[in-house]
């Protein structure tokens, strides 16, 4: 069971296989709002007690999300301003977390000011690896961590705007993101927001020149003989979201 988003995420998948990313930022940014508000509501989840799992983070994922889909629309004023939100409600969060998870919400405050295009990106990534290598004392086991939500929801938005610059394929693995060493856990975990650093401007830049954001990746498979996409032509598919979409370019596919 996921988070309380309201049925918003998969209403903002359908937005981005029409290619309406206006409406993808706005259906994003309302399941950011959701779960920021309730993150999982049959268990009376509290928003600024990330717990052990800080499902919270998924809502500010989103919003990271909804960012880069109105910069992809054009809609540059208001990225800047879900940006500028997005930097705020995140450095809340970390200043109420514990020092590995505000780290986290650190790296979050990274992403808003890179996809918005925000000054201060690089310094921010930084800040946030600083928090990781201090926290490291306290980091008894970073693979684990770095499988929690509050971690996964930090690494899904430029997962994202990878994929549509490598024809649909995992473009950034887990190993990217992370250190070598577990046994080093403030490197292993600092090498999230150094790689991000260096890679998220330039992600962001191609996917906005290119006008296209790829849908995220969910089940996919390869060489079907159910479904063709009418516009590439390709039978790999992607299950993401309420739609089955063309694992190459998000768009929706047909039955044959």
């Amino acid at each position: 069971m996921g988070t309380a988003d309201g049925g918003h995420r998969d209403a903002a998948i359908t937005a981005v296989a029409d290619r309406e990313y206006s409406r993808a930022g706005d259906e994003y940014t309302r399941a950011g709002w959701r779960v920021l508000a309730d993150p999982r509501e049959e268990e009376a989840v509290d928003t600024f007690d990330p717990g052990e799992r800080g499902w919270v983070g998924v809502g500010l994922g989103y919003l990271v999300t909804a960012t880069a889909a109105y910069r992809v629309a054009g809609a540059d004023a208001r990225a800047s301003r879900r940006g500028v939100a997005g930097v705020a409600v995140a450095g809340d969060l970390a200043a109420q977390a514990g020092p590995v998870q505000a780290a986290c919400f650190r790296e979050f405050v990274a992403d808003f000011r890179a996809v918005a295009g925000l000054d201060g990106a690089a310094d921010a990534y930084s800040t946030a690896s600083t928090a990781y290598e201090d926290a490291a004392d306290v980091i008894e086991d970073p693979q684990s961590r770095g499988t929690t939500p509050l971690f996964q929801a930090a690494a899904k938005p430029i997962k994202q705007l990878a994929r549509g610059q490598d024809n649909g394929e995992i473009a950034i693995t887990w190993s990217d993101l992370h250190g070598t060493d577990p046994d080093r856990p403030g490197e292993f975990l600092a090498h999230r927001a150094e790689y991000k650093r260096r890679r998220m401007p330039g992600l962001v830049e191609r996917t906005v020149d290119d006008g296209y954001l790829a849908a995220p990746r969910g089940s996919t498979a390869y060489d079907t003989d159910a479904y063709r996409c009418p516009a590439c032509g390709s039978t790999d598919v992607n299950w993401s979201g309420p739609d089955t979409l063309c694992l190459r370019c998000s768009r929706r596919v047909e039955e044959v």
